[in-house]
């Protein structure tokens, strides 16, 4: 009998945020896929959880996946986390759940922890109807989506770099036009959360008097 490919959510700050069931699913599994060792080591020794740990990573998990599909197929039960929330959002997991599912085999991804929903509805911008772009590309195509985008009429989810913060902002303003609201998010469940709102021109006033540190998830009003 084969076995179940599990996509389990890790917190994205406070370590409280795992749910029971992603605890309970990491504790019975033959293996836990990690996108850095390191890091998920952190969290299964605050839970004690020892369970065999492997590399799966965006520069591995293509030649990677096929071997975790035989071990699947093999009846191996495998967990897949990435060092922060769900995996396959802006986070290695797309790839790997697109061959097992290809396969017939079983994936269940568990509801749990991700940094855009709690950026999205504390941002007081309509969250009934957006769309979440992730990470802009950093040059081939960035232009060509800015100008696709500046006739998006729901709210906009962006992931962003601190060392690119006021760049994206200031192209938000060309784009968008600086009066466009928007609001920023730094460290969503870490010690040092805040969020900045207002206009895209003076959110991106303070980052520019203020050093851009931790992760960022930048939220744009659609077009009007």
């Amino acid at each position: 009998m084969a076995g179940i490919l599990y996509i389990v959510p890790t917190p994205v700050g406070n370590l409280e945020d795992i749910t029971l069931r992603a605890i309970n699913v990491l504790k019975s599994v033959d293996l836990i896929l990690a996108e850095d060792t390191r890091t998920s080591s952190v969290l299964l020794k605050h839970y004690d959880i020892h369970k065999p740990l492997r590399s799966h990573h965006k520069f591995n998990e293509h030649k990677a996946s096929q071997e975790v599909v035989n071990e699947l197929l093999a009846g191996k039960n495998i967990a897949l986390v990435s060092d922060a929330g769900t995996p396959g959002i802006s986070d290695p997991g797309f790839f790997l759940a697109r061959l097992c599912a290809a396969e017939g085999l079983e994936v269940q991804t568990l509801p749990g922890a991700t940094a855009c929903i709690p950026a999205l509805v504390s941002s007081g911008l309509p969250c009934d109807r957006f769309c979440f772009e992730g990470f802009l590309p950093i040059k081939k195509g960035r232009q060509t989506l800015l100008e696709t985008l500046s006739q998006e009429t729901r709210t906009m989810v962006f992931y962003e770099s601190p060392y690119r913060v006021v760049k994206t902002l200031e192209q938000f303003a060309q784009y968008f036009g600086p009066d466009r609201q928007c609001s920023v998010a730094r460290e969503i469940s870490k010690k040092f959360e805040e969020h900045r709102r207002g206009t895209i021109a003076q959110v991106l006033a303070h980052f520019k008097e203020h050093e851009p540190k931790g992760e960022f998830v930048i939220i744009i009003r659609g077009r009007e």
